[in-house]
Parts: C-alpha cells; sequence; structure tokens
C-alpha cells in the first residue's frame, strides 16, 4: 500500500532531500546538492521565490520506507500576470513503479484543482533560475550543479500517465580547442568601435557587486518574450546576489556597456562543480568545502551558466567581445571543455551563438505536461 505524506517539518524535508541520494547511491552521474542549501531553498522565510510563489512537499512511503517525492508549486506571478492557470511540480524522484509516480502526481492535481488550475506542467522549480525539465538523452552523461538527473524511466512513466511533451531543452558541450582567436579578435574590435560598447572585467567579488542589478534588469529584459519566463523580482535580485555571484570566480563575470555607461549584455561562466560535489556528497562540513573551493580555482571544465544581450544589441556582433575576453581568460586557466546548461529548444539566438564551436548536444531534456 502507498502513502503520501506532506512533508512539513525540518526532519521530513530533510528526508525529502535525502531520498535522492538513497536513489542515486553508487550512480557516476548524479551530482548531490548541498543539503542546507536545499532546505534553505524550501524555507519560505529565506527563500525569496515564496513572494510570489507556495509549494507543497510530498513524500511516498510503502512498508514505512520511502519511495518517491514531488513538490507541487504554484508561481502567482506565471497565474495572474502571463493567465497561465498552471501547477508545477518538481524536485521529483521516484523508484520505478509507476504507481507510485501516479500516486504522487495525483496530489500535485489536487493542489491545483484547490485553485482552480487547468493544467499541471514538470519537472520545473519556482523560477527560471530553479533547475528544470527531465532527462530524456544522455543518462550516461555527468551533470551539473543546476540541473536535474533522472533515470530512464521517468519519461516511460509521464507518457504512460498521458503526459505530453511541453517544452524541450538541448545541452551542449565542446572543447575549448575548438574556439578560434582569430574569429573573435577583430570583430570585437570593429563591435565597439562601432556602437561605442566597452567590455568590463573584474579581479574582485567587491568589483562586480555594484552592476548585479543592472545585470538581473538586463536578464528580465532580454527573456521576457519567452513563453516560459517569469520575471526576477527585486527580492529576488538580492537573494541571488548573495547566494550565487560570490561563488564565482570574478574573472568568469563579463559585462558590456555603451557609451552612456548602459548594461548592454552580460554573461556568467561558472568552473564545474560536478566532481567537487559528489566528493562533499551533500555536505558542506567538515571537507565539503575545501573540495568546492579546490574547483573554484582549479577546474578545467567551465559551465556557461547565464547570458544576455539587451534587444536593441542582439545580432549586432555583441557576442564577439565576450567570446574575446573569455578567450583570454581561459587560455590562462587551462581549460579544457566548455559546457552549456539547459537551453529552449525553441531559443534558436542563442544556439546560434556557439554554432560556430562546433558543440555537440549531449542532453536533452523536457517539461511535461497534462490537463485538469
Amino acid at each position: 500500500m502507498i502513502t503520501i505524506k506532506e512533508a512539513k517539518t525540518k526532519k521530513e524535508l530533510k528526508d525529502f532531500i535525502k531520498f535522492s541520494f538513497d536513489l542515486y547511491k553508487g550512480n557516476p552521474y548524479w551530482i548531490p546538492p548541498i543539503i542546507a542549501e536545499e532546505l534553505e531553498g524550501f524555507d519560505k522565510d529565506k527563500n525569496p521565490a515564496f513572494e510570489h510563489a507556495e509549494a507543497r512537499f510530498y513524500l511516498a512511503y510503502r512498508d514505512n520506507k520511502i519511495v518517491g517525492k514531488v513538490a507541487a508549486i504554484i508561481n502567482w506571478q506565471e497565474v495572474n500576470n502571463q493567465q497561465k492557470k498552471k501547477v508545477r511540480f518538481g524536485w521529483f524522484d521516484v523508484i520505478d513503479d509507476i504507481e507510485v509516480t501516479k500516486a504522487l502526481l495525483e496530489k500535485v492535481y489536487e493542489y491545483g484543482r484547490e485553485h482552480h488550475l487547468e493544467y499541471v506542467e514538470g519537472p520545473i522549480g519556482f523560477s527560471n533560475m530553479d533547475k528544470v525539465g527531465a532527462l530524456t538523452e544522455g543518462f550516461d552523461q555527468i551533470g551539473t550543479m543546476i540541473t536535474w538527473y533522472n533515470y530512464p524511466y521517468y519519461k516511460d512513466h509521464f507518457e504512460q500517465l498521458g503526459y505530453v511533451k511541453e517544452k524541450e531543452y538541448l545541452e551542449s558541450i565542446f572543447s575549448f580547442d575548438n574556439v578560434s582567436p582569430e574569429m573573435y579578435i577583430k570583430a570585437s574590435a570593429l563591435v565597439k568601435k562601432r556602437y561605442g560598447l566597452k567590455e568590463l572585467t573584474f579581479t574582485s567579488t567587491k568589483d562586480v557587486m555594484p552592476y548585479v542589478d543592472k545585470m538581473f534588469d538586463l536578464f528580465n529584459s532580454s527573456y521576457e518574450k519567452l513563453s516560459s519566463f517569469v520575471a526576477i523580482s527585486d527580492v529576488q535580485k538580492e537573494y541571488f546576489k548573495k547566494k550565487y555571484i560570490s561563488f564565482i570566480n570574478p574573472e568568469y563575470i563579463i559585462f558590456v556597456e555603451d557609451k552612456d555607461h548602459k548594461l548592454v549584455a552580460f554573461s556568467i561562466v561558472m568552473p564545474s562543480f560536478s566532481e567537487a560535489l559528489k566528493k562533499a556528497n551533500g555536505k558542506l562540513f567538515p571537507f565539503g568545502f575545501l573540495h568546492l573551493l579546490k574547483a573554484r580555482k582549479k577546474s578545467k571544465d567551465v559551465v556557461f551558466y547565464l547570458i544576455g544581450i539587451d534587444p536593441e544589441y542582439q545580432n549586432k556582433g555583441v557576442t564577439a567581445i565576450i567570446f574575446d575576453e573569455y578567450y583570454k581568460v581561459f587560455k590562462r586557466n587551462k581549460i579544457e571543455t566548455c559546457i552549456r546548461t539547459p537551453e529552449l529548444e525553441e531559443n534558436h539566438a542563442i544556439h546560434n551563438l556557439w554554432k560556430n564551436f562546433n558543440p555537440v548536444i549531449h542532453k536533452r531534456r523536457r517539461t511535461y505536461r497534462k490537463d485538469l
């Protein structure tokens, strides 16, 4: 018999998180999150996503053993401002038993119907800054700290339960050897001269901070036309500023501004923390923090996390400035591999940025939808 219980206490939420550690134990491709950070993300007093969202966390039990979990989420900005009558589900993990999957998702449906919503979509987080999508290809590829991993049977469960594809995401990888500096040196100089642009590079985090609010404003404006986008609020800006910016090598943050000091483009790259997180195994102390610190300084793989360009400057070659600067930094740090985070299949503009690097699509993931 399957029993579903809502996780409310700190212990229950920790059980919710740690179930994934049991499910993927020994799997070389799953990347464990930091347990304390996951708990903070589920705390409505700490995570500003709850300013415009609410969630319930459900655990499935059989014979007093946890066999699955899911978060049911409503993003009220999406529902009220975009008129998308949608309940989300995320942080979904389950044993290979479709009856457990069905029982968990029924709780998501109940939650959605309570609020007169019309359909469900997932796996997806609170906002665009969260992880997204169930893996459908690339199960033998190591994950990143900003993506979910799952077993192949998840796709089968969703389809058997009547779900259809909502959004498709691509992840690609390319060797730094594929990057030719000649391609960007000349183009960068021409674009800067033609439009009066200037790159901003950094050596310390404190010098980055004055630009971060502008960066998130630009992020909102450059992605607002994508159908799945929900804007980042001012409170969320402060949260992400504290949570992520100090974690990133300042030399991996590049901004471009015009002659009036208006920010027109930005890019954030992170060192890959995948292997460090596997060693940390969910804990920062006593040694997890040291593994992450070492990866921050020594990783030969980098993850392109965010890139945004003012709509006025899209298709004007601004990325040449960014790639020209990254080439110098990556060459200095002996970077070997560049990894792209999930990109919407429909976002052709972003795909065109990478075409000259001969990227290989090594993973696909998607969100699934079902009418209520």
